[in-house]
């Protein structure tokens, strides 16, 4: 097998890792090609007996750096700023296998509030098994601060993950019952689906309006979402709602146009337990939408 396809094998597991570190789909795809050139170049001037190892640090080490200067980008990000989501046809049965090893938008959230050096020590060990040694080596650290790194990152995530437990059947059952009290216009109806500490984000990455907080509250939620219906998606012609999965989970690619001619499109999510709604991910920003492109979703219209 020549480097070229031994390393082709091991993207996917690249891009996964990359991903999980950075909430954006493209900017791990760079990753994995800034991996390829580093593998290229030290291959010819070593010998590298663990490949998937060697390939998964120095990909952690990468998007350490892309960490730390997105940090600065993401403090003056207009708005709510939500993971680049990843979908697919909910028609697919080999996609919907793929998914289901997606990590879901409700822990990619919480791992954009980890520190940089957090979010990697966490998610090379807790997720891939990297030895907290080697992760020390990453980061520039001691062991003992490896390990500290990622403890910390793992006591956030327990504190203020949103509670996420339901399987595809569940969530079909609750976001049905979601879009219709919210299509009724049925506040009560729609804050009963709700988790009285519900939050719904939106992120229009100053595009479209998404609103500049985050709505929590089953009431507050109820009022949004109804408001919203009737405010933006009565006032659109051709406006099409195709279940889809995102990030693994079942989720809504919303189509349709303005008045004035203008495309609108968004990708929203739930995150479900015990019979409600926990959380509302609602991702509207354009450039975080690309891949819709490639599902022939747009073409249904």
């Amino acid at each position: 097998m020549s480097p070229e396809e031994e390393f082709e094998r091991e993207r996917p597991h690249l891009i996964s890792v990359a991903y999980r570190m950075l909430g954006s789909r493209a900017e791990a795809e760079d990753v994995a090609q800034e991996a390829w050139l580093r593998f290229d170049k030290a291959r010819r001037e070593t010998d590298i007996n663990d490949l998937r190892g060697w390939l998964t640090t120095v990909v952690g080490r990468l998007s350490l750096d892309v960490l730390k200067s997105a940090r600065v980008r993401r403090e003056a990000y207009p708005g709510q700023w939500l993971p680049e989501p990843v979908v697919t046809r909910l028609d697919d049965p080999a996609e919907r296998v793929t998914q289901r090893t997606e990590v879901g938008l409700a822990l990619l959230v919480i791992l954009e509030k980890l520190t940089p050096e957090q979010r990697v020590a966490l998610v090379l060990h807790d997720a891939f098994a990297v030895p907290y040694e080697e992760i020390a080596d990453v980061l520039h650290t001691s062991v003992a601060a490896a390990r500290q790194h990622a403890s910390r990152g793992r006591r956030a995530v327990a504190e203020d993950r949103a509670r996420h437990n339901a399987d595809l059947p569940e969530q079909r059952r609750v976001l049905e019952a979601f879009m219709t009290a919210a299509d009724s216009g049925d506040i009560q109806a729609l804050a009963a689906v709700l988790a009285p500490d519900v939050v719904s984000i939106g992120d229009g990455g100053g595009v479209v309006n998404a609103g500049s907080r985050v709505v929590a509250g089953a009431d507050r939620v109820a009022r949004f979402w109804i408001g919203l219906i009737n405010r933006r998606l009565r006032t659109m012609t051709d406006m099409t709602m195709t279940p889809v999965l995102v990030n693994g989970d079942l989720g809504l690619f919303a189509h349709g146009r303005f008045a004035d001619g203008r495309e609108f499109r968004s990708v929203m999510t739930l995150a479900v337990a015990d019979g409600r709604v926990t959380a509302v991910y609602n991702q509207l920003n354009p450039g975080k939408l690309g891949d819709i492109e490639t599902l022939g979703l747009v073409d249904d219209v």
